[in-house]
């Protein structure tokens, strides 16, 4: 069973309602970008599915925006994530666009669909070895993240996505991978599985789809990611807690 998080369309992105778009053209000199203090800003372009675009939320409460407010040195220039996508999609149709995005700082968050749709588990570590291989001919290992897959099976619409306690140990399975394969290159990963299953029980967690993260539930993910991602860009997480 293919989960609806949207059909992937060749060539396009698609909004939270399903609907294709363009991709996006950004603009910018290459490496840096200026900022609004004069200084200077890592272009950041965000690969995933829809946990990245943000599916049934308003574009500023998704992830990889709130962490661009957060850490102001990060400018974010592309948001390539599509619902539905699996890891063969990012490879297919994602990774292409890099060449034209010329990236800083890239984060990387697949493989729910993979999990939906089936794919063998050696399939899924080859091809994040290839994705994370490319991004490392791109940038340094300290110039990405990678993020952990949600457990969307704790939801209110979750059991319309296959048995959730098989679903939920491949999630987990697949996180594994995930871990094994960015470890072996040196990459940083943030682990916010735990903070999805918060969602059992706050529904203020869960989007109106039913299914999807809310807004407020992105930002407990970036209380985390934030200073993860601020550790290995140098510096202190201007939003972190002192002591």
């Amino acid at each position: 069973m293919i989960i609806v998080f949207c059909a992937a369309i060749l060539a396009a992105a698609c909004t939270s309602e399903g609907v294709a778009v363009p991709m996006p053209n950004p603009t910018g000199a290459p490496g840096t970008t200026p900022s609004a203090s004069g200084g200077t800003t890592l272009r950041y372009v965000a690969l995933g599915d829809s946990y990245t675009i943000g599916t049934a939320i308003d574009e500023p409460d998704r992830w990889p925006n709130q962490l661009a407010r957060r850490l102001p040195q990060l400018s974010l220039v592309a948001n390539l994530g599509v619902n539905g996508f699996t890891s063969q999609n990012v490879i297919d149709l994602e990774l292409p666009r890099l060449e034209g995005l010329r990236p800083d700082f890239v984060s990387l968050l697949i493989g729910v669909n993979d999990v939906v749709q089936g794919v063998p588990p050696a399939r899924y570590r080859e091809n994040l070895a290839r994705i994370l291989d490319a991004l490392l001919a791109r940038v340094a290992p300290g110039q990405v993240v990678v993020v952990t897959t949600p457990d969307y099976t704790v939801t209110p619409a979750g059991a319309d996505f296959g048995n959730p306690a098989v679903q939920s140990a491949a999630i987990r399975a697949f996180n594994g991978i995930l871990s094994q394969v960015a470890a072996e290159r040196g990459v940083t990963v943030v682990d916010i599985y735990d903070l999805s299953l918060r969602a059992a029980t706050d529904r203020t967690l869960v989007a109106g789809d039913g299914l999807h993260p809310s807004g407020a539930q992105y930002a407990l993910w970036v209380a985390r990611i934030g200073p993860a991602v601020q550790s290995i860009l140098g510096g202190q997480d201007p939003v972190a807690p002192s002591g």
